[in-house]
């Protein structure tokens, strides 16, 4: 491929770190966007040591403070004046209610309102560079029976569960997705959503240690699930596709290691929630979204 500039939010651990290492191996200049400086530098260290790419920058944004958010969209824009790709990665799962540094439940802030305030705030970058292309980290928890976006409680206010809150706000992530690509169309950006499946990342840090033990032992690692957002920033088959969904099938570990589980990426398209295809739903989370900002 040229060389393209492709972001990606939470790139210092899990998935984030996996996607950027393997775009870097592409030839791809990467900015790690990241929360902690100390834990971004050695993310970067490692990635250009292991792929001898030295196009590979990090720059510093909390994606649950939209001061940070508009800071770091300023500062991108000072220093580069193109992008081709945006994967809107960084995200949380709380288990108890807590609150954004602007007074909002935190799964919501980070999970939804951070990718949307930050990929608007991009988009003159990205229209300017099209073809270009935005990918959100969804997950299979949008599919929830008890999930919805509920307008009366956005935040938990009232009833707070957090497999709830977590399963809204990637739900949230979907509905998005769809009325980007329809406000997008023509542009020659595109937008799509993904689930990686269940991955053994820092996002199960919150359980006990003997489960956080399980969870890197059972589910897929970081490397294997870093595929499919790999396969949506640079596949030529995805040229001007938009508006789509896409799941990594294969949950367990073992597929890493047994060739005929691995997963085919390219087979990964599929149907997302009955909900999620709300346009009504998703025109009112989008305004609902705006007034945050």
């Amino acid at each position: 491929m040229d060389k393209q500039t492709c972001m990606i939010t939470g790139a210092n651990s899990g998935i984030g770190f996996a996607t950027s290492l393997g775009l870097a191996r592409q030839g791809l200049e990467i900015v790690m966007v990241c929360r902690s400086r100390e834990r971004g530098e050695a993310a970067q260290k490692e990635i250009i040591l292991r792929t001898g790419n030295s196009f590979v920058h990090l720059m510093m944004a909390d994606l649950s403070s939209q001061k940070s958010i508009r800071d770091f969209a300023a500062e991108f824009k000072s220093k580069f004046n193109s992008l081709h790709i945006l994967i809107n990665n960084a995200g949380i799962s709380p288990f108890k209610r807590e609150l954004s540094v602007d007074g909002i439940e935190m799964a919501f802030a980070t999970n939804h309102l951070g990718p949307f305030l930050l990929t608007n705030l991009l988009l003159d970058v990205l229209k300017s560079s099209a073809p270009a292309r935005i990918i959100n980290i969804a997950s299979i928890a949008h599919r929830g029976a008890k999930i919805k976006i509920n307008f009366d409680d956005l935040q938990g206010e009232v009833n707070y569960d957090g497999s709830i809150a977590y399963g809204q706000s990637k739900l949230a992530n979907i509905l998005f997705t769809y009325e980007l690509a329809r406000r997008l169309e023509g542009t020659g950006v595109t937008v799509n959503a993904l689930c990686p499946g269940g991955v053994a990342t820092n996002i199960w840090r919150q359980l006990n240690p003997p489960l956080q033990w399980l969870m890197k032992i059972v589910l897929k690692s970081p490397e294997e699930a870093a595929r499919l957002p790999i396969y949506l920033a640079t596949s030529k088959d995805l040229d001007g596709v938009s508006g789509k969904y896409f799941e990594f099938k294969r949950h367990l570990r073992v597929s890493t290691y047994i060739p005929f589980l691995r997963f085919d990426v390219r087979k990964a398209e599929t149907m997302s929630s009955a909900q999620s295809y709300d346009e009504a739903v998703a025109k009112r989370l989008w305004e609902t979204s705006a007034k945050f900002n």
